[in-house]
């Protein structure tokens, strides 16, 4: 009984380990078989995979023709003119005049000689022509002449004082926005009848526009004789006029 008993142990191993081995070579069948059938799909597969028929396509090509190339026109030779021909000259025959036919000259009468008892008169004098008045003398430069009055013209005389009515000047309105004074003397001349004359400026004040200003005013003044001893006489005076803004 002791060998029966230890004998069993032993086969169950055995058993155990042959279970194993087959365990084995199903697993390792079924892989084998598995990738067998995958070959075998695999081929399948590439074999039922459809070929695409080639496809032919048709290129047409147009040939295009060129554009035409403009020829260049042929340069026309423009032929040269020929020289003229010389012409001879000609020679011109001198025109003969003709000669003047010398006109017959008239036959002179036959002279009759004077008788010598026949005297011939000689002729008498003219009468004296009457004498040329005498031209009146040159008169001398500066002479009054006979018959007219004359007044000579003293030279003025400088006075101190005049009765005259002289009027009051207008003042630029540019010389007043400027601001331009002075004082401008302006001399004169008062003749026998009252009357201004030979108006001048003699001192400026500095500014053109003042000084016309002033001559013009002078211009329009008016003046009274200058008596002396009664009796009017040519007076010269300076006037001044001051163009203040103040």
């Amino acid at each position: 009984m002791g060998i029966v008993v230890s004998a069993i142990p032993y086969w169950r191993n055995i058993d155990n380990a042959s279970r194993v081995k087959r365990r084995i070579a199903v697993v390792a069948a079924l892989v084998a078989v598995s990738h067998v059938v995958a070959l075998a799909v695999a081929f399948t597969m590439h074999e039922d995979v459809p070929v695409r028929p080639i496809e032919s396509r048709t290129i047409t090509a147009e040939l295009i023709r060129p554009a035409p190339v403009a020829v260049p026109a042929a340069i026309q030779s423009i032929p040269t003119p020929l020289p003229p021909k010389p012409v001879p000259a000609q020679k011109v025959k001198p025109k003969v005049q003709p000669r003047p036919t010398p006109k017959p000259l008239p036959t002179p009468l036959p002279v009759a000689q004077a008788s010598p008892q026949r005297a011939i008169a000689a002729p008498q004098p003219a009468p004296p022509a009457p004498p040329a008045p005498a031209a009146p003398a040159p008169e001398e430069p500066g002479a009054p002449a006979v018959g007219k009055p004359t007044m000579a013209l003293s030279a003025p005389k400088d006075v101190s004082h005049l009765d005259c009515s002289i009027v009051q000047p207008d003042y630029p309105p540019l010389s007043r926005r400027r601001g331009e004074t002075g004082t401008a003397m302006i001399h004169f001349v008062v003749g026998l009848t009252g009357r201004i004359e030979n108006i001048e400026l003699k001192r400026s004040s500095g500014y053109d526009r003042l000084d016309q200003a002033a001559l013009d005013a002078m211009h329009s003044s008016s003046c009274k004789p200058y008596l002396e001893n009664g009796e009017p006489i040519r007076a010269a005076y300076t006037q001044p006029f001051n163009f203040n803004l103040n």
